[in-house]
């Protein structure tokens, strides 16, 4: 089974623009990201994928595999199907550009659910951990997913799900971390796929695999990835090389 990490690494943010290419403890956050995800030593081959020639020259000026998008994209997913759609590989994982801080034991997670699945009925595997305080539920910007008894995504929304129209009946509200691995064909199946309703209104492309009739396993860890959204975020995250 081969293995890749693919990182879609966009020039251009809207909360915090060219953030992949700040300073974070002398090198740039791409750079740090790109070293480790190698440094994890789970992955056969690591690609930058990228909009930017900016971003793709810090990349391989550094030693790095990058590749040039050839055209505009919706979402990462997009973007990662068209880089990988000429390679020999079994299972994508997708890690996040601005999350330079990789938790090994998470991505060891996700790869074990496909090692796992022998019968091959998983199509892609994701995260989701538990969130108790009321703020953090109704937050829009909070993906919530609710799954089924063996733990496979029914939706995902920004809106509170369940809604808790009865109390105390033991929900569990768990927040989706953007963290994906996709079998080769699910990412392809999607990428040739249009834009559904679901997906248009919510902004959640992986509404587009379920509306599709994708199996998304869902693995339920402790904690969230740490990721660069904002300029404060980026001081943390030196505050945090430092130390």
């Amino acid at each position: 089974m081969k293995i890749i990490a693919v990182i879609p690494a966009r020039y251009a943010s809207t909360r915090f623009p060219a953030k992949l290419m700040q300073d974070l403890g002398g090198k740039t956050v791409i750079n740090r990201t790109y070293q480790a995800a190698l440094d994890t030593k789970l992955f056969d081959e690591v690609f930058v994928v990228t909009d930017s020639n900016l971003i793709f020259d810090e990349i391989t000026q550094h030693g790095g595999k990058a590749i040039m998008s050839k055209k505009e994209h919706e979402s990462g997913s997009d973007r990662i199907a068209e880089a990988v759609e000429e390679l020999d590989v079994d299972i994508i994982i997708n890690v996040q550009g601005d999350e330079p801080f990789i938790d090994k034991k998470l991505l060891e997670q996700l790869i074990q659910v496909f090692k796992q699945d022998i019968s091959k009925r998983v199509d892609l595997a994701s995260l989701m951990f538990e969130i108790n305080e009321t703020n953090e539920i109704e937050n829009p910007n909070n993906v919530k997913v609710i799954t089924d008894k063996e733990g496979f995504a029914l939706y995902f929304s920004r809106s509170v799900i369940p809604y808790p129209r009865e109390v105390g009946v033991g929900v569990r509200y768990m927040k989706h971390v953007g963290i994906y691995a996709f079998r080769k064909q699910a990412l392809m199946d999607f990428y040739r796929l249009p834009m559904g309703i679901l997906e248009a209104s919510e902004k959640l492309e992986q509404l587009r695999y379920l509306e599709n009739g994708k199996r998304i396993k869902m693995v339920e860890t402790t904690h969230g990835s740490i990721g660069i959204d904002t300029p404060e975020d980026l001081e943390k995250a030196r505050r945090l090389i430092e130390n």
